[in-house]
């Protein structure tokens, strides 16, 4: 497996965006964002938790 800089890697994708429309790629880039968003909420409340013994 070859390395590719960050900039082919994202012609390639904007390239493949291009033929197949904008659907597929949107679609990934919005459930990465939300599973983020997600794990930054649960790591930070996470300290906010009181153990009441």
């Amino acid at each position: 497996m070859e390395h590719s800089p960050a900039a082919a890697w994202l012609t390639e994708a904007a390239s493949a965006a291009e033929q197949q429309g904008a659907g597929n790629l949107l679609r990934v880039v919005l459930i990465v964002m939300i599973v983020g968003c997600v794990l930054t909420a649960w790591f930070l409340l996470r300290g906010y938790k009181r153990k009441d013994d």
